[in-house]
């Protein structure tokens, strides 16, 4: 191998003479390599698609969370007829953790749990104070030796945490007994977290024998309706009766995301829900529905209603990606509401008992007891009031959701990226 000529002047290699303008330059013929032909390095993958919300879904976990605050406040029987509030929201959930459980279940049942236990710990440590505070303890539930250890349900609620009974509250402000309003939405909290663990089990049955999965709880509901099966432990009858309750809900969302239903032909929901939904009714009105209980006083029934209602409304699901016209101007009040869901329905009956007491206490003042005795006799100034409430329980504990997510916590989450769960980086949905 030779040098080019350096010019000693410079240093640098002396230019070649110029060739031809007709002459080819070709290039070196290329070496044989010694070790075989380069590897290929494999073909990139593409982009996964960023998780797009379903904005329908969105709509009825909005319409959902504003009935059950509804109720609770007005107490009308015929609500939960309607629309069947938690049935709904059950299925709703069951349809993410399906969608979810396509990566590892551990990683999915962790990520669900960190999603939902944060906003409860947040609940507790101030109820669980406000109760120590007021005297409760172990000599007020009967057993000293328990009482601690039933406390861990406020960390981990596999079953209903302990809470007081009977304590007084603070005049103006909150009514009596308000421990108990403050543990009323917790079963909620309990059933979510036994469904969330009981998912990969469930997938697994629903893709094998899944008509048979999605009516056991049903048959379940029966079996305790009619007293085929007797569970005496308190704790695990509660358990029991919530998943006979909503379980085939929860089932029946994972069964849409597994595409179960769209298999089915287009006639068959509209043709049998209203059979399931009527026999429910029926059932509910020759069970107590008359006698001023509701259905969820009937579980059964109560089974019945909310399965074929979730099944109608899983049929017709438009699956909108963007909002239709008309439902644009409630987008970012729906999206508060999905961003705040587990917050609103922890802390609304507080909200309402607090409001109740304030509204209440007006009757103390004789002009308007005198002359506005209807206006003090209203439910719907409560309402608003509650929910003005509600909003200032977003602004102050709903943070723990965003942590909880590993978002970043923001006070008033109505923007469209709070509702995909973003902050400009795309995380994978748990």
């Amino acid at each position: 191998m030779t040098t080019p000529p350096y010019d000693p002047a410079t240093l640098s290699p002396t230019p070649s003479p110029a060739l031809p303008e007709d002459h080819e330059v070709t290039a070196p013929p290329a070496l044989p390599d010694a070790t075989g032909p380069a590897p290929q390095a494999p073909p990139a993958e593409p982009p996964r698609p960023a998780p797009v919300r379903d904005r329908y879904f969105d709509l009825l976990r909005a319409v959902a969370l504003f009935r059950v605050v509804f109720y609770h406040l007005m107490g009308w029987a015929w609500l939960p007829v309607v629309f069947p509030s938690m049935g709904v929201m059950f299925a709703l959930a069951g349809n993410l953790m399906a969608r979810s459980l396509q990566r590892p279940a551990v990683r999915v049942v962790r990520g669900r749990m960190r999603r939902l236990l944060p906003p409860l710990w947040l609940l507790g440590a101030v109820g669980v104070t406000g109760m120590l505070v007021q005297g409760w303890g172990p000599d007020a539930e009967g057993h000293p030796a328990w009482w601690w250890l039933h406390l861990l349900y406020w960390v981990v609620p596999l079953s209903d945490p302990p809470y007081a009974e009977g304590l007084p509250g603070l005049h103006g402000i909150v009514g009596e007994d308000w421990a108990t309003e403050l543990a009323g939405p917790l079963w909620y909290i309990r059933a979510y977290l036994w469904y969330v663990l009981l998912s990969p089990f469930l997938l697994k049955a629903l893709r094998s024998l899944p008509w048979a999965t999605i009516l056991s709880p049903v048959a379940l509901a029966a079996a305790l309706e009619f007293g085929w099966l007797h569970i005496p432990y308190g704790r695990i009858d509660s358990a029991v009766t919530d998943f006979s309750t909503f379980g085939a809900c929860w089932i029946l969302g994972m069964a849409h995301q597994q595409g179960i239903l769209a298999r089915l032909p287009r006639y068959v929901v509209p043709s049998l829900a209203p059979f399931v939904a009527a026999f429910g009714l029926w059932y509910a009105l020759t069970h107590g529905f008359k006698e001023g209980h509701d259905l969820d006083d009937i579980p059964f029934a109560q089974s019945l209603w909310s399965l074929a209602t979730v099944a109608l409304l899983l049929h017709i699901s438009p699956s909108w990606t963007q909002w239709p016209r008309r439902l644009r101007r409630w987008d970012r009040l729906i999206t508060l509401l999905n961003s705040r869901a587990v917050t609103i329905y922890l802390w609304h009956n507080v909200c309402i008992l607090v409001a109740a007491t304030v509204w209440d206490d007006l009757w103390n003042i004789d002009t308007l007891a005198d002359h506005e005795a209807w206006l003090l006799d209203s439910p719907w100034p409560v309402l608003a009031l509650a929910w003005s409430l509600v909003a200032l329980c977003i602004v102050a504990f709903g943070w723990a959701e965003d942590l909880a997510a590993k978002r970043r916590p923001r006070l008033w989450p109505d923007s469209p990226a709070a509702a995909r769960g973003s902050t400009g980086t795309r995380r994978h949905r748990t």
